[in-house]
């Protein structure tokens, strides 16, 4: 965020800066959600609260979506309404975790999780995900975890992963849902990046993820409007919820922010659209290009080890040799961005022991965006070997 706003006062002072930060897709809602949302502001609809898990037409409309998407049937009473993802993994933790239990994440993670966890009273421990397990958790990693630091109560998941990109296979999944039924472990599933995803055969049954509930249903599972629809702003999420669960949920959402907002569960309903789909497919197929132009530069920019970003719209690399010369990945990224004009996001949000030698660049820009950013990038590097 101190880079965001570095951003603003460069922009505002009239200096041609390239944002590779954001992770959200530049293109905005879809077309119907957005003539969805100016009709009912200009119908003078009183937007009152709502039922505090949702209106029970985008309830069913959710579990609509599961049903396209997975083949899974969710009934609309199992899905909880939320603002945003992120009052999705609140209403979970809450619901779920106790103070002092202890719940594993994948390091490098979204620190948001790490976050909330621990202003609740959590006791978060990092699994050390590298290359060699592409930087998901593991059965045996978590035992090891456990061994160390004591039983766990819950596991973190996320597939595709901010800011790896990285994700787990239905066996892989399979293993690691087993893993936790097998221990009593909660499993929290963050799904929000489904739909964005890259297999080498868009035709194969889990192309667009495997929903953890596909396997079992004891785990919470978060998704989102926010990425794959590409509405961001409008602040709008869900909870797949757990029958142990739900009366938690909803008497905590209820007090938590009372209900998700009204306008934006309104417009949503159009997201649904066969239209709607098919623009959110048509930016998610613009990522793939962006994403392969991306990856045949990565010789040019000569970082080291970067994650292979099986979904989502990030690559994460370690700089290699590239730090020769910075304290660390934010000294690099400050350099950068005030030579150069190209915001990155240096690592150590995501992994404070490793990720001061790696960074996060974000494609959902567009192509044009990345590609001057990567000569922009190999520019300063060239600039700074020859001074070195």
């Amino acid at each position: 965020m101190n880079i965001l706003d570095r951003v603003a006062q460069m922009r505002a002072a009239g200096r041609d800066v390239i944002s590779l930060c954001a992770g959200e897709p530049s293109g905005g809602a879809p077309r119907a959600v957005s003539e969805q949302a100016a009709r009912i502001h200009a119908s003078g609809l009183a937007l009152t609260y709502t039922s505090a898990l949702g209106i029970h037409e985008l309830r069913t409309a959710i579990a609509g979506h599961y049903r396209r998407w997975y083949g899974l049937e969710v009934a609309p009473e199992e899905v909880a309404v939320t603002t945003g993802s992120s009052g999705g993994f609140l209403l979970a933790f809450l619901s779920a975790f106790n103070a002092g239990d202890r719940v594993a994440l994948a390091r490098p993670g979204y620190p948001a999780y790490r976050n909330i966890l621990r202003a609740l009273g959590c006791e978060v421990v990092e699994i050390d995900c590298g290359p060699e397990v592409r930087y998901q958790p593991t059965p045996e990693l978590l035992d090891a975890a456990a061994a160390a630091q004591g039983p766990l109560t819950g596991l973190v998941l996320a597939s595709p992963a901010n800011p790896t990109g990285t994700m787990v296979s239905r066996s892989e999944l399979a293993a690691l849902t087993a893993w936790c039924a097998e221990r009593g472990v909660r499993l929290v599933s963050d799904e929000i990046y489904h739909g964005i995803t890259y297999p080498a055969d868009p035709a194969e049954p889990d192309a667009r993820g495997t929903c953890a509930w596909e396997l079992d249903r004891t785990g919470v599972v978060i998704s989102s409007f926010s990425k794959y629809w590409g509405m961001t702003g409008w602040r709008l999420g869900w909870a797949l919820m757990p029958a142990d669960l739900a009366p938690a949920i909803e008497a905590l959402a209820g007090n938590v922010a009372l209900c998700p907002p009204a306008p934006a569960q309104l417009a949503a309903l159009a997201a649904f659209g066969e239209e709607s789909y098919e623009q959110a497919d048509a930016a998610v197929a613009a990522f793939a290009e962006v994403r392969a132009v991306l990856l045949q530069n990565l010789d040019r920019l000569q970082w080291g080890t970067a994650a292979p970003a099986d979904g989502a719209f990030y690559l994460y690399a370690d700089l290699g040799d590239q730090l020769s010369g910075f304290a660390d990945s934010a000294d690099y990224c400050r350099a950068l961005l005030e030579e150069e004009g190209v915001a990155l996001v240096p690592g150590a949000d995501f992994d404070a022991v490793n990720g001061t030698r790696s960074v996060r660049l974000s494609f959902a820009a567009g192509a044009e965006a990345v590609a001057a950013a990567v000569e922009r990038i190999i520019r300063f590097q060239e600039k700074r070997a020859r001074k070195g």
